[in-house]
């Protein structure tokens, strides 16, 4: 009768461990603290997603309009990945100083204004500005990765992370289908001129975003056991100061490798979305809204691609510890790499879309599995390893953006094929990654994981109830 008694004493709905971080992940529940966390996290990140990418799928309309040149349209996409670059090393910082609630409002607050004002846009500069301001939003990545990382137990955090990201990154998808929607309702219901439609169809993703924002202050808590700051009062630990943790953070050669890994991955789909629906709509000739559609696949993919990225991280981690988990990260991206290779060879429309829904499971899989390592790199720095590696995403988007599909070097076919080169070369440094604790994708763990120091245990994640991942 004694264990019945505490599990009917138990503040909680989910199992828990020894930090109270859930050992089991419902999506379909919204019990707090665990998973009302989880679903104001997505939700939250989704709706700066939407923002981000509310302006692509209008890009032929604001083009004419605004009278952008190719050189204007490439360097706006690079805007709104750069703006992301310094938001994300931020973030991370940030949430390891006053949590991942307040962080991630405070940015979404902050940035709800900036997409709001794309209806003021009146030439080429201001249009770059306002896609630099908006790609800020984006660092509730990190806060969302740090949220999860937070509330469950590293046997299911790679599954938490994954959904959480997945469910959120289908707001680019859902922007590329649903804003030429917007666009061309207020045309007909309310019969708007047709600069003026687009300009006001850029309040609704503003207003998303702020509300949100709300939301995730009012009904979110960043810890099981209550606030951030009480915590880090709580906590017997010495307290780091920002450099410690910085230092921490940027020294640890993991998470320059998982950086530069997630640049092609989770970067590679970005530059995707910025890219796609142009792409079909010149070189298919299809319309505006076919485009739309088309270019929504990729990240309405993210519903099952990303969560199942972060699932077989963890199966993985069970089965065969911390060598599954980053076999199957360079398993799985180089596939997305040669998927990107085939993509822009594919000469059919519909040959076209095939292989772009296939490479949307691959990379968006690659991003899940990425993040089911990244919490097993540094406890003492987790919101700065986050933060690197989410900001590889954007450098990687970036990049791309600026040597592959900015002017007209290259064809936009033979770009892409290029990205997927990019993608398996910069997939191979996984194989240096290694833990003393659990070894790496070749050679076992050079320690004995039973006889750890503190100190040890206050830089490395434990495994909890992931007895595997100590093997």
């Amino acid at each position: 009768m004694e264990p019945q008694s505490l599990k009917l004493q138990s503040p909680f709905s989910l199992p828990v461990d020894s930090d109270n971080k859930a050992t089991e992940f419902r999506p379909l529940q919204i019990s707090s603290p665990h998973m009302r966390a989880f679903h104001l996290a997505w939700l939250s990140l989704f709706s700066c997603f939407f923002s981000t990418f509310s302006i692509p799928p209008l890009l032929p309309i604001i083009r004419d309009d605004l009278k952008l040149t190719e050189t204007d349209i490439g360097n706006a996409g690079i805007a709104s990945f750069v703006g992301s670059i310094f938001s994300r090393l931020a973030m991370g910082p940030a949430c390891d100083l006053m949590g991942p609630r307040l962080a991630s409002a405070t940015l979404s607050l902050a940035t709800a204004p900036i997409i709001m004002s794309a209806s003021l846009v009146t030439s080429p500069t201001c249009f770059i500005l306002i896609r630099f301001g908006v790609g800020f939003s984006l660092a509730n990545f990190v806060a969302s990765q740090f949220w999860m990382t937070s509330m469950f137990s590293p046997s299911v955090v790679g599954l938490a992370n994954g959904v959480s990201a997945g469910w959120a990154n289908m707001g680019a998808g859902v922007a590329q289908l649903v804003m030429p929607q917007i666009y061309y309702l207020l045309i007909s219901l309310l019969d708007l001129p047709l600069s003026t439609a687009w300009r006001v169809s850029f309040l609704i993703p503003g207003l998303f975003q702020a509300v949100t924002a709300i939301m995730v202050l009012a009904y979110g808590q960043d810890l099981p056991s209550g606030s951030y700051k009480d915590f880090r009062k709580a906590i017997k630990t010495p307290k780091d100061n920002f450099s410690e943790m910085l230092y921490n953070g940027l020294t640890n050669y993991r998470g320059w490798i998982l950086a530069l890994t997630y640049g092609y991955c989770f970067g590679s789909e970005l530059t995707t979305d910025n890219i796609i629906a142009h792409y079909f709509y010149d070189r298919f000739g299809v319309n505006l809204q076919v485009a739309g559609m088309i270019a929504a696949s990729v990240g309405l993919a993210n519903l099952f691609s990303r969560p199942m990225g972060g699932a077989l991280s963890d199966k993985m981690g069970r089965s065969f510890g911390m060598r599954g988990r980053l076999w199957g990260l360079w398993l799985v991206q180089t596939v997305a790499g040669l998927l990107c290779v085939l993509l822009g060879r594919v000469t059919s429309l519909w040959g076209s879309i095939a292989v772009l829904c296939i490479f949307s499971v691959f990379v968006q899989a690659a991003s899940g599995l990425t993040f089911g390592v990244v919490p097993f790199v540094s406890k003492r720095s987790l919101g700065v390893i986050a933060g690197m590696t989410g900001s590889g995403g954007t450098v990687g988007a970036v990049v791309t953006q600026m040597l592959l599909f900015s002017g007209s070097r290259f064809s936009m076919q033979t770009s892409i094929s290029l990205m997927g080169i990019m993608m398996i070369i910069c997939t191979l440094p996984v194989t240096l990654i290694y833990f003393p604790r659990w070894g790496g994708m070749f050679f076992g763990p050079s320690c004995n994981t039973s006889s750890s120091s503190p100190e040890e245990d206050y830089h490395l994640l434990h495994s909890g109830s992931d007895k595997k991942e100590s093997l």
